[in-house]
């Protein structure tokens, strides 16, 4: 880990925001931990229980003690939050290296040429793979991070010591830290994590307005409490993460369609052997996932 820093400055004091600073604190990362939002309640709670030094609602004060600087709000959020601290960090004659938490990295990208004409050095894009159906800085944990993927996004123009800054941030967490180039990771991520819980949203809200809802739910079995556990989410959030990845979620959601109508052919003719055969190329492509967990586990 680098030496420890004097000050980082969280924007954004929710789950991920809060966890990164409790983690952070924990490892004495950093001298001091601020905190900057909209939500003084949460600001004042993050104070309370230690998670944070201090806050302000001030943004340009915020900026004006930090060294390393975390968007940790929602994706589109992140975007606006980056059109704001970007032109403040320049008339103030600083360059802070700045991160973020996102789970969307082309509209950040984007955000930023737009507001700089170009990609700021200082600016080096990522996304931790952990989180929690639940939400809040209450929920935050230390540990979150331990043992999870945190990808970042170096562009070209990073400056390799605030490369090397986030990438010990994120080792400080107890996170495996891998680089992945920006469109790769919006594609990657959609068809991961936003069509799951894109299609987990879609067969709740289906169900649950079925005439038969009521013994649906009164009878389903594990299995559809965990596919479905993530339709819990903060639906604000994957609102706007499905906006800001629209045409990869898009892809995805294609490519996922036609396999189903796919599935449904097969069903409504009773073709065994297709159907035999998609069950079976699933399951092989679901163990092997398991193995690389588990090995993954082992390792760690």
């Amino acid at each position: 880990m680098s030496a420890c820093i004097d000050t980082t400055l969280i924007l954004g004091l929710g789950l991920i925001g809060g966890s990164l600073a409790r983690a952070l604190k924990a490892r004495g990362f950093c001298r001091r931990i601020t905190g900057y939002g909209h939500r003084e309640a949460s600001l004042a709670r993050g104070v309370e229980l230690g998670i944070i030094d201090s806050y302000t609602l001030d943004l340009d004060a915020a900026l004006a003690d930090a060294d390393l600087i975390v968007v940790a709000t929602p994706t589109l959020v992140a975007a606006r939050m980056l059109e704001q601290i970007l032109p403040r960090l320049a008339a103030q004659g600083r360059a802070p290296v700045i991160t973020d938490v996102a789970s969307v990295k082309g509209s950040l990208q984007r955000a930023a040429i737009d507001s700089c004409g170009a990609m700021p050095p200082n600016l080096v894009l990522g996304h931790p793979i952990a989180g929690s159906e639940k939400s809040g800085v209450e929920s935050s944990r230390e540990d979150l991070f331990v043992n999870h993927r945190v990808i970042l996004t170096p562009a070209p123009e990073n400056d390799p010591q605030a490369i090397q800054l986030v990438r010990d941030m994120w080792l400080a967490t107890g996170a495996e830290v891998v680089d992945m180039a920006v469109d790769d990771h919006d594609a990657v991520l959609a068809a991961t994590s936003h069509l799951p819980h894109m299609l987990a949203y879609a067969l709740v809200d289906a169900l649950a307005q079925s005439p038969m809802s009521t013994d649906i739910f009164r009878f389903a079995a594990g299995g559809f409490r965990d596919f479905t556990r993530i339709a819990s989410s903060d639906p604000v959030m994957w609102r706007d993460i499905a906006i800001a990845n629209r045409d990869a979620v898009l892809a995805s959601i294609d490519q996922f369609s036609v396999q189903l109508a796919s599935l449904r052919s097969a069903v409504a003719n009773e073709d065994a052997d297709a159907m035999l055969q998609t069950f079976s190329r699933a399951k092989t492509a679901r163990d092997e996932f398991a193995a690389m967990l588990e090995a993954r586990s082992r390792k760690a």
